[in-house]
């Protein structure tokens, strides 16, 4: 019999950042590992990653990183994860791994141990340990989840799935594996909760070909269409569409681009080469150019075109701009400013109405239909915010599932059986964010982060002077800068008085006799005296900066 430990690195009460451990005795088996994106309280932060200490720390037991799908919630951290455990098995399927590779070249890695896996082919570890990979659909390709088999039962983590009868190929659901899986016994069920809260099944609000096509038939002329990173099933949805018209697309940025040719070589995407145009159509009539963004801020590419920004894309008023996903928690306020802009800018814009159109995420029916078919002992709501775990409790508290089988936690806390049996732990995995801005791939820090909201809030002010080398007089300032604090026009007095004070501190801290002066206590003097007299004066706090050079 085996003990098992259950525990979330990041994605529960959040969206993004899925990263989720299972400890079976002394094997380790971590499952996704994404990223989550900046907002309004993380300044200048371009993405966020989980913290890997505990992984680190463990690295020896470790058999392997298990990828359910290429989307960046939940493999985009990748790169930043092979960077500090550079050996770490990591196993996906052929089209999830085709987007790591280019993450891994965009990040420099040339080096990494990677494994590509088959749906439906068992991976063994040891004499008592297999994972089988299972098709779910989902809105990219060769989407899975992950069966883990245990002495104790199976351990199962759906990753992101929605069921959808009219997926085929690459996007079908293997139903009839699920059940096999439940019938033989499953422990513990990790299942999603990004749509706990939606009535009834996803499906067909995930699909949107019939919206599409209205909107090539009532727009004749340019249309700009913005897809969501890797939603390749919506991109095949446009070029169905398309071809039925006389119409060209033209795919706008590089990786996008990329990425498209590859799906089409590898037999994922469909369609008439000669109907993709190049720059020289972009101003046709009738055209449909694709734009996306890739770790930028959501809608960052439509907000540059819009703002006449962008290089190639210039703005008429006879065009549309298509927003073919439908808006989701987080984005409401970005996409609402969007909007506001392209009304400015005087284009119609048609925009997918977010109670009408679904991602392709598990809505309550797909969930009990999961649930049903797994017949998991105990649940483990995932992925989401807190209240989204809280709804996914409640189906599987109305399926029958007994409430103390039912889990609800946080990153970091630790689900533990022993020989199939829950045991009432308190223990707790340190866990926490990596902020990553730019190429920079360590955390930038709470302290960087503190210095930019308070330039932001209050603006800097920057002291300088020039001491003779010798005599240590000042020869020259000292001067004032400041930007973003006051209007220098309009408060001479503030820095006059700024002079006066920094003049002051400058004097009292040269020894005349010894020649020498103490710059450390000078910057402390001056931060401290100017701080008090900055806030009686205006209420603000800027940065103070002094420095002090001798020739």
């Amino acid at each position: 019999m085996s003990k098992i430990k259950i525990f979330s690195l990041g994605g529960l009460n959040e969206n993004g950042k899925n990263m989720y451990v299972v400890n079976v005795d002394e094997h380790i088996f971590v499952f996704d590992s994404g990223l989550k994106y900046d907002n309004s309280k993380i300044l200048g932060v371009d993405y966020v990653v989980p913290n890997i200490d505990y992984l680190i720390e463990n690295q020896d037991k470790i058999e392997g990183i298990f990828l359910t799908h290429g989307h960046e919630s939940n493999m985009g951290g990748i790169s930043d994860v092979l960077l500090s455990l550079p050996d770490l098995p990591v196993y996906a399927t052929k089209y999830t791994m085709e987007i790591v590779k280019r993450d891994l070249a965009d990040a420099e890695i040339t080096k990494a141990n990677l494994k590509e896996i088959r749906p439906h082919v068992k991976l063994e570890f040891g004499d008592s340990l297999s994972l089988f990979p299972i098709s779910v659909t989902h809105s990219i390709p060769d989407a899975v989840c992950y069966v883990l088999y245990t002495k104790d039962g199976a351990i199962c983590y759906t990753g992101d799935f929605v069921f959808d009868s009219t997926a085929q190929g690459h996007y079908k659901t293997d139903i009839g594996k699920l059940a096999y899986v439940g019938k033989q016994g499953v422990l513990c069920l990790l299942g999603e909760s990004f749509y706990a809260e939606k009535q009834g099944h996803t499906s067909p609000n995930n699909r949107i070909s019939g919206f599409i096509r209205e909107v090539l038939n009532h727009n004749e002329n340019r249309i700009i269409a913005t897809i969501l990173p890797a939603h390749i099933y919506r991109v095949q949805e446009i070029f169905n569409e398309v071809m039925r018209t006389k119409r060209k697309i033209v795919v706008m940025g590089k990786r996008l681009q990329d990425l498209i040719q590859k799906s089409m070589e590898m037999k994922y995407l469909t369609m008439d080469k000669e109907r993709i145009g190049d720059l020289s159509n972009l101003n046709d009539k009738g055209v449909v150019v694709l734009i996306s963004d890739e770790k930028e801020k959501p809608f960052a590419n439509l907000e540059r075109v819009v703002k006449g920004f962008d290089r190639y894309i210039k703005l008429k008023d006879t065009d549309t701009i298509f927003i073919t996903e439908p808006s989701y928690e987080g984005i409401e306020k970005r996409l609402a400013m969007v909007m506001d802009d392209i009304a400015r800018a005087n284009v119609n814009v048609v925009c997918l109405s977010s109670k009408k159109h679904l991602l392709h995420h598990a809505s309550r029916e797909d969930l009990m239909l999961m649930i049903n078919l797994m017949n998991p002992k105990y649940y483990f709501p995932v992925k989401g915010e807190y209240r989204h775990q809280y709804m996914n409790a409640t189906i599987a508290e109305e399926l029958g599932i007994p409430k103390e089988n039912i889990l609800l936690k946080q990153n970091g806390d630790v689900v533990e059986f022993d020989d199939g049996v829950l045991v009432d732990t308190k223990e707790h995995i340190p866990v926490g964010d990596i902020l990553v801005d730019g190429k920079n791939t360590g955390d930038i820090g709470e302290l960087v982060l503190k210095d930019r909201e308070m330039l932001g809030e209050n603006g800097i002010v920057i002291i300088s002077a020039t001491l003779d080398k010798g005599t240590k007089e000042i020869l020259a300032g000292p001067e004032i800068l400041t930007k973003g604090f006051i209007h220098v026009k309009e408060h001479q007095d503030v820095i006059e008085e700024t002079k006066r004070i920094s003049t002051e501190i400058i004097q009292e801290n040269i020894n005349e006799e010894q020649h020498r002066v103490d710059y450390t206590k000078i910057k402390n003097d001056v931060r401290d005296s100017l701080g008090k007299y900055y806030y009686k004066e205006t209420e603000c706090r800027p940065m103070i900066i002094t420095v002090i050079q001798e020739v």
